[in-house]
């Protein structure tokens, strides 16, 4: 381990890139981390799978052995847990999925995972039947009284299956009400299938378009055919519409041509506020298939290192551990997603952040390194932490995530998931600058990365929260060989069975992003710095609330 690390920090000092000289960022050992979390003896790390209980074994060991304290669930008699429970409702498919759709009298069989992709329904019955549900295509399915938009226009969805664009009406021309490229909440795939439940619709299909999804159709097949995870709810109907599905871009044009409708033409009217929802004549949508729904613990896990002076203050280090454990073969016949980036990366370099914090003197604030569970099924696992928060948000710091931490080499650049109005992207641009590193704004706004990581659940609630990535503008190719890289991961790798460890991975990348999210987190963790969001940021209101908590 030890003949690596000199090497990286080595190679560092020779391109121009200080790290500190204690505590070390060692690469061999987040290696070594990712390694064994991605190995198939860990089969995908599935919530609510024998592989958690694997997964949580391993966590709490290596938590123990970096010397932090168990920070998670009170325990009877005193002291904690090193977990938090995280209650969820568990829902998977039982048997075949049959879906057909009847074009003016002609009935066409579809194939789960071909045409459609189908989530367990998570409204708690047993078994969805949908016989001949009238299909409706509502636009982009945006409804924004504060933006003047309104794709529904009153049509009453009772009893009927809505066909709607993924992403925002303006993400084809970059120009509108909704932000340009950028993709606001709305153009969120989870926004959709919110408002369908607020619509009273029976079923929402998302029509998949990989430029504005941001990924390919494998991706959706693989996060939706698998098991479904949910918060338990008191009224599931209130939050889901029976049936939420994704559908190829291909299967809709033909729904749409045996109707007489022209997709294209749709599309482009669905970007103008005068659009009207149209139904397709003579279209209608069956399914049938039974539910097995199941009331889970899954666990998130946490451990901290206690601050001399203002232990009630506390910065929090967050990254998920897991991933979409085993599913449909791939075209090898692999079944297990390993989820060697997506995220045993984000979760070795807590492990090392972790490691680095006890090898240097003890921070004035507490700082916290939680491992989250059920990222992939929504953000459950932080979503459900700061809806029942171990220790109150008011005085949370700050929260650096990381999902996917690169091992792409050394980069001339960072970023983080969404350009944050936050000061406490400041705060890293500023410890970024100190290393002849450069702040690139999020490559692909109009993905939405900002909704799609753990740090979202906190900064919905005011808490400044930023998640973490490694750059592009590589040392070794520039910003052409960046992109290709990510490029290539979306489309062959990305929810897929093919993202494992690969021994030959550039570990210096590992050494130079450690060593940022090191100093920003002891920046905070030794200093009165209360990071803020900006004017004009929507979470701003929210934590302005709770500013006499802060001095």
């Amino acid at each position: 381990m030890k003949k690596l690390l000199l090497g990286a920090a080595a190679a560092l000092a020779l391109c121009g890139v200080a790290i500190a000289a204690e505590p070390a960022i060692d690469a061999a050992r987040i290696m070594a981390d990712i390694k064994v979390l991605a190995s198939d003896a860990f089969e995908g790390r599935g919530p609510a799978t024998p592989a958690e209980t694997k997964t949580i074994a391993y966590l709490e060991k290596q938590m123990q052995a970096a010397g932090l304290q168990p920070a998670g669930d009170p325990k009877k008699g005193g002291g904690r847990a090193w977990t938090q429970d995280v209650p969820l409702a568990r829902f998977r498919t039982v048997g075949p999925v049959k879906v057909s759709v009847d074009e003016k009298g002609q009935v066409k069989t579809w194939s789960q995972g071909d045409q459609v992709a189908i989530r367990a329904a998570q409204t708690g019955q047993g078994r969805l039947t949908v016989k001949n549900a009238p299909i409706v295509f509502v636009g982009y399915g945006v409804k924004a009284p504060e933006r003047h938009w309104d794709d529904f226009k009153g049509v009453d969805l009772k009893g009927k299956v809505a066909l709607v664009l993924v992403n925002d009406p303006d993400f084809e021309t970059g120009e509108g009400d909704f932000g340009g490229k950028a993709m606001t909440y709305y153009g969120r795939w989870t926004y959709k299938y919110e408002e369908a439940a607020r619509q009273g619709a029976i079923g929402f299909l998302v029509i998949h378009e990989t430029a504005p999804a941001s990924y390919g159709w494998n991706t959706v097949k693989n996060s939706n055919t698998n098991e479904i995870f949910d918060i338990i709810r008191k009224n599931p109907l209130s939050a889901h519409a029976p049936l939420e599905a994704w559908i190829q871009r291909d299967a809709t044009v033909e729904l749409m041509k045996a109707a007489g409708l022209d997709f294209e033409a749709l599309k482009k009217e669905a970007q103008t506020r005068d659009f009207h929802p149209v139904e397709l004549k003579g279209v209608t949508l069956s399914t049938d298939y039974k539910i097995d729904a199941q009331k889970v613990v899954s666990h998130n896990v946490v451990g901290a290192i206690p601050g001399t002076k203002h232990p009630n203050e506390r910065v929090f280090y967050t990254a998920h551990w897991d991933h979409l454990g085993v599913g449909q073969p791939d075209a090898k016949g692999d079944r297990i997603y390993n989820g060697a980036l997506d995220n045993a990366s984000g979760t070795a370099m807590l492990l090392e952040l972790a490691r680095a914090f006890h090898a240097a003197p003890r921070p004035e604030r507490t700082v916290v390194f939680m491992s989250v569970t059920a990222e992939e099924k929504g953000l459950l696992g932080s979503e459900y932490y700061a809806s029942a928060p171990l220790y109150p948000l008011a005085t949370t710091v700050g929260v650096i995530n990381m999902d996917g931490v690169g091992p792409n080499g050394l980069a001339h650049d960072f970023t983080t998931s969404g350009n944050a109005p936050l000061t406490l992207q400041d705060e890293l641009i500023a410890v970024g600058k100190t290393h002849d590193r450069y702040y690139s704004p999020d490559p692909r706004p109009e993905a939405g990365s900002f909704f799609r990581s753990d740090h979202f659940s906190f900064a919905k609630r005011g808490v400044p929260a930023i998640s973490f990535g490694g750059g592009r503008d590589l040392f070794e190719g520039g910003k052409e060989a960046g992109d290709a890289k990510a490029r290539a991961y979306t489309a062959d790798k990305y929810h897929q069975p093919a993202d494992e460890f690969d021994p030959n991975w550039d570990p210096k990348g590992f050494v130079a992003d450690g060593t940022l999210l090191f100093e920003l987190g002891e920046r905070l963790a030794n200093s009165r710095i209360w990071p803020e969001w900006k004017a004009g940021s929507e979470f701003k209101a929210e934590r302005d609330k709770t500013k006499a908590a802060r001095k």
